[in-house]
């Protein structure tokens, strides 16, 4: 972005203004359908939810290949659209209607309260750092 556009979006500074003239945005093409997995373990097994996007096939393919630890099975995945993996991962019924994420109001398991998530890769083991937490406690993980 060009550092006149920086400016005028910013307002300007020192009294002045700017007028933004045109916008142009990339997007990333979303599949239309991923495969999402919730993979129950204790906290010293370590515990998975993740959204791919990819098919269950080549998903399995690729889990068993890279991390045959996790013991990824076919009736672990489920395939949907993005919309729905948002209803899924926070927890309503499978086959909730979509118009759910219209509400604002909307209650899931997950909604009594405010929350803030971030995802990563896992780059080392984290067991000594999560030793003194509760072994129930989920870890996410995306693949």
């Amino acid at each position: 972005m060009g550092e006149d556009m920086f400016w005028a979006i910013r307002g300007g500074g020192g009294g002045s203004f700017g007028v933004v003239l045109a916008w142009k945005t990339n997007s990333v093409p979303v599949p239309a359908n991923l495969t999402v997995f919730r993979v129950h373990r204790m906290l010293d097994q370590n515990a998975t939810n993740s959204s791919v996007a990819v098919r269950t096939d080549k998903l399995l393919q690729l889990m068993e290949e890279k991390f045959p630890q996790l013991g990824l099975m076919k009736e672990d995945c489920l395939e949907m659209s993005w919309a729905e993996s948002d209803l899924y991962f926070e927890q309503f019924p499978i086959g909730a209607p979509l118009e759910t994420l219209l509400g604002r109001n909307h209650k899931s398991a997950l909604s009594k309260s405010f929350f803030k998530a971030k995802s990563d890769f896992v780059k080392q083991p984290m067991a000594q750092v999560l030793q003194g937490r509760s072994k129930s406690t989920a870890m996410v993980f995306v693949a």
